[in-house]
């Protein structure tokens, strides 16, 4: 069974190869390679605020007839937001 999620994948990583870690967490070891396993090759779709905005830009460049959204608009970035993810850029 493949992962869902990158954080999901990562977690099945570490139980697969550090039994100490699965006891821990309560996860069979066997369970973790089989993930691992079956995330082979896959690749999990990145994301993130600014991530998103620089799609959305190329998809309005290449003539997607989009807008962006207007500061302050409903469901726009707020400034908590750019905060929040330049913040888990630093990291």
């Amino acid at each position: 069974m493949p992962s869902k999620s990158p954080s999901q994948h990562k977690l099945m990583a570490a139980v697969a190869h550090n039994p100490a870690f699965a006891k821990k967490v309560g996860i069979p070891t066997k369970v973790g390679k089989e993930f691992t396993k079956a995330d082979e090759g896959k690749k999990f779709k990145g994301g993130g605020l600014y991530e998103n905005i620089h799609r959305k830009q190329q998809r309005i460049a290449d003539g997607s007839g989009e807008r962006m959204r207007k500061v302050g608009s409903k469901c726009a970035p707020t400034a908590e937001s750019f905060k929040k993810s330049a913040k888990i850029i630093k990291r």
